[in-house]
């Protein structure tokens, strides 16, 4: 499921414009919350958990989810959950659908991509070739966006873990959505600039790689690493401790 507001990941299927069914489930905050939390999740939700992720009751939480589920935004049913079964009725679980909206999440930055590619055709110096240009604006201004991070947080000397947690929020405002997968790696969920990057994935995903190769260098986090790590449905980047 595509969504572009500002989190989620790229599932695939169909894209079809957005209700005013579903426009108006997601203009609460709840709903929101609840919905990217059940995105970012990447398994079935229960309603207790859905409800935590806001700091609401589950009778609330239920009707929030209900609505949400009538929109057509997320499905639900009832399954077990951690593999245990208990007596009585399984509890009630809730995952994104597969339709392709459009509103803003996963957020989509077309707009940054443009930015880059339009720098580089009018910075193009002899000798550089349209891409290599590309590369080099993204780069600079991932630089931009890390050395502002760490001006307005003044994190002082990064480790690894540390610095993965800085760039968890970062990104997340930027239009990734980060998922730590240990303590020492995160893989982005979403990639911005889709669904361009699958018609170019050499060229977006270079741009891509820059970009946060540049954040790393701005943010001073010589700790982690940007490498290509392609993955179905997800962005093409994966950061490491190095």
């Amino acid at each position: 499921m595509v969504f572009d507001n500002a989190s989620g990941r790229y599932c695939g299927g169909v894209t079809t414009d957005l209700g005013i069914s579903a426009v108006a489930a997601l203009d609460d905050a709840l709903r929101r919350g609840m919905y990217a939390y059940i995105r970012t999740a990447r398994r079935p939700v229960t309603r207790d958990e859905a409800a935590a992720s806001v700091g609401i009751s589950r009778k609330l939480a239920a009707f929030h989810l209900d609505k949400l589920v009538d929109a057509g935004l997320l499905r639900a049913r009832y399954e077990a959950v951690g593999g245990i079964r208990k007596v009585g009725r399984a509890p009630k679980v809730y995952e994104p659908t597969e339709t392709d909206i459009r509103v803003t999440i996963p957020e989509r930055r077309h707009e940054v991509l443009a930015d880059i590619l339009m720098d580089a055709v009018l910075t193009e110096s002899e000798g550089e070739n349209a891409r290599q240009a590309a590369v080099r604006v993204a780069r600079r201004r991932g630089e931009e966006i890390g050395a502002a991070e760490r001006a307005r947080t003044k994190p002082g000397r990064l480790g690894a873990e540390r610095a993965l947690t800085l760039l968890e929020g970062l990104l997340a405002r930027h239009g990734f959505e980060p998922g730590r997968e240990s303590p020492t790696c995160m893989r982005l969920r979403n990639c911005p600039f889709h669904p361009l990057a699958a018609r170019a994935p050499e060229l977006v995903c270079g741009v891509n790689l820059a970009l946060l190769d540049g954040v790393l260098a701005g943010l001073e986090a010589t700790k982690v690493r940007a490498v290509l790590a392609p993955r179905q449905g997800e962005c093409c980047v994966e950061l490491r401790s190095s």
